[in-house]
């Protein structure tokens, strides 16, 4: 969000916006969770469209890329051989994972902090086994941030 009202193009998170809106149309969390397997796989081939009609030359940040679906797999015990295979078609200049604050329980998270420490954990294992060299954002206050990913990328700071 802070990097949008910088005026850079943010993509958010496809996974929130997707449960938010099977809750607005009366589904209750429970049941999107009870098939595990199909949510995720929704939630990947909404990622993997996304990102199929952005520009692949325009500078935007994406909240939750593609190779996260294999960790979302992993965590969820589901085989993650279609979100690695989705992988090959998308590259990514840098990747950030931000160290965690306190999960904070909002009617669409579902994870317990035991869950969230794994999940960051295979998060920055899958993104390695990638290829890619994720940089760890400290817990820092929202602008120091984005001023830390901005300063990473050598763009300024409008």
């Amino acid at each position: 969000m802070e990097l949008a009202e910088r005026g850079y193009h943010v993509e958010h998170e496809v996974a929130r916006n997707y449960i938010t809106d099977l809750l607005t149309k009366g589904k209750k969390l429970e049941d999107i969770r009870g098939n595990e397997g199909l949510l995720q796989r929704d939630i990947l081939n909404l990622k993997v469209g996304r990102e199929k009609i952005l520009h692949p030359h325009d500078r935007i940040f994406i909240d939750r890329g593609v190779p996260d679906s294999i960790s979302y797999y992993r965590i969820a015990g589901l085989d993650p051989v279609e979100a690695r295979r989705e992988c090959g078609h998308f590259s990514y200049k840098a990747v950030f994972i931000f160290d965690r604050l306190p999960l904070v329980h909002d009617g669409v998270r579902s994870e317990t902090e035991e869950v969230a420490n794994k999940l960051d954990e295979m998060l920055e294992e899958d993104y390695t086994a990638l290829g890619y060299q994720p940089v760890r954002v400290p817990v820092l206050s929202i602008e120091k941030r984005a001023d830390f990913i901005l300063k990473h990328l050598g763009l300024p700071r409008p």
